[in-house]
Parts: structure tokens; sequence; C-alpha cells
């Protein structure tokens, strides 16, 4: 019986949190990317193009689990996400093993109140369309019998293993640098943000449970806070706090002259100016609650590792 966990993606900040977590737990992991690290530690590192079908089995071959975390660059969503998630679904498919979805929380579009899993899904941007389609993709293959999937979404996170996230971009890592830090939209709206940790072992809970097939679950966060919020947190763990302030829709649009990332993230601002809180209810009583860190404890551990790191400043 097969028992190797594959993580795709693994180079990104859910895949590098999913392999440590796997390693932690003594689990055979294949980890996978683009491009192997030089340093692969306890997982087999493997470079393979999942743009390919053949790059996707080789990818996949002997799994009982296959994590899907791997994306294209964010502005070739449209073009390449959909076919790329297609060459995924078939290699775990033939290879019989347990597809766990890396999802968002773009398809809902935007809405009044909580997101729970059961709101339509009413995106009209670019990127929101893209997870409707392969939301359904994925589901019409469970469906099928072709293979078991289970999808967990979680919002813009942080931690030690997420170096591109908005959040790592605009506030985490300017502050470990002692330069000012910028948050999108409103500085007052509570949010769901996710500690890259907790996330990754909701995951393995997705991976592991069999009640999970065939469902779409929002993984556990601490409370929502807001922008003003976490930056006080952040400055509270630096040896001299810096600046703070926000980034609104125009300033983003004109980043976007100059910055293909910042021109789409302009589709999602609505997330960042209106109150955006993801609601886990409905994983807490499937599966029992999930210990999550504290925001005071996840931040001082990311702005840690930032200051130690092979880049930090001390």
């Amino acid at each position: 019986m097969n028992d190797r966990y594959v993580v795709l993606g693994a180079s990104g900040g859910v895949g590098r949190a999913l392999v440590a977590a796997l390693a932690a737990e003594g689990r055979t992991t294949r980890a996978v990317a683009r491009q192997a690290p030089e340093r692969s530690g306890a997982a087999e590192w493997m470079a393979v193009d999942l743009s390919t079908p053949e790059g996707a089995r080789r990818a996949c071959a002997g799994a009982a689990v296959v994590f899907h975390a791997a994306q294209p660059p964010y502005h070739r969503w449209p073009e390449e996400f959909p076919a790329l998630t297609a060459n995924v679904v078939r290699a775990a498919s033939e290879a019989g093993a347990k597809l766990v979805m890396v999802d968002n929380l773009y398809m809902y579009g935007p809405t009044r109140g909580s997101l729970v899993e059961t709101l339509p899904r009413a995106a009209t941007g670019r990127k929101g369309l893209v997870r409707v389609e392969m939301e359904r993709q994925l589901l019409d293959a469970h469906a099928s019998g072709a293979l078991r999937v289970a999808i967990g979404r979680l919002s813009d996170y942080f931690g030690p293993h997420g170096p591109n996230s908005t959040l790592t971009v605009l506030v985490l890592e300017p502050a470990a640098r002692g330069k000012a830090m910028r948050w999108p939209g409103s500085t007052t709206a509570p949010r769901t943000v996710h500690f890259l940790d907790d996330a990754a072992r909701g995951l393995l809970v997705l991976a592991d449970q069999p009640a999970a097939d065939g469902e779409v679950w929002h993984l556990p966060a601490a409370p929502a806070i807001t922008g003003a919020e976490f930056m006080a947190l952040v400055n509270q763990c630096l040896p001299a706090a810096v600046k703070t302030g926000s980034l609104g829709t125009l300033a983003m649009r004109i980043g976007g002259l100059f910055s293909k990332e910042a021109k789409e993230t302009v589709e999602c601002m609505y997330q960042w100016t209106d109150p955006f809180v993801a609601d886990h209810s409905k994983f807490t009583a499937a599966f029992g609650p999930l210990a999550v860190t504290p925001h005071a404890d996840a931040v001082a551990a990311t702005i840690q590792s930032m200051r130690t790191g092979p880049t930090g400043t001390t």
C-alpha cells in the first residue's frame, strides 16, 4: 500500500509549510517544484513541470495523497491554471491517490457577512472565475468516481514559509528591514488571515479524514483582525517601531503600471476595503477544534524568522 504524500508547489508558501508539517510527523514525503533546492532535508525533492501531463504523472506516481498547492504566475491564472489542474487530476487518478486541493476565497466575489462554504459562487473577476471553474472540475472528478477530492480554503496567509504573500511583501518583510508597513485597503476592516503552520495542519486533517471527501472546507484560523491591529503586533516584535500606513485602490492601480502582480491585485481589493471574514465552523463540527496559533505568537515567529534567516538583519 502506498504511503507517500506528494506536495505539488512545494517551494511556495503553503507547499513549504506542508512539507515541514509532514516531516514533523515522520511521513514519507515527495516535494515537487519547478526547481529542487540544493538542500532537500528529509523530503524527496523532485523538479517537475506540471504544465505537461508527463510531468504531472511523474510527480504523482506512487502517491497515497497529493496536495495540489502548485499554481502558475498570478497574472497567468486564466490561461494556465485550469489546464495545470487537469493534468494533476488525471495524474492523481492514475496513481490511485486522494487529491487535496489548496484553494482560496476568490470564487465568492464581494459579499456581505461571513464567508461560508454554501455561498453562491458570485465572482466576476478573471481569477475568481478561474477558481469557480477549477472547483467544478475537481468536484465533478470526485462525483464521477475518478478519484477522491477534498478542497481546503484559506485567506491571505503569512508565516516563516510564506515569501511571496501580500502580507509578507507589503507588511512583514519591510518591517523586518526597518521600513514602513503598508496595509492594502482599510486598516479598520476585520479580515481573516491564516498562519501557514495552522493551514498546513488543517490540510493534513482533510487528507486523513474520509469524511472530508467530496466537500469544500474553510480551514481554521485565529479570529479576524484589522490591519491596524496586525501592524501593531508587528511593531511589538521590532527593536524600534516603524511607520504604518495603507495602500488604497488608486495606489494599487498606479502600482499596476509597473507590476503585473499589483495590476492583478486590483480585482481583489474588495477583500481589503470591506470586512472579509471566513467562517470555519463546518470544519470544527466535522473534525473537532483545531488548535490555532494566536496572532501575536504567529507574528512573532514570522518576524523572528525573517530577522535571523539567510536574508535577515541580525
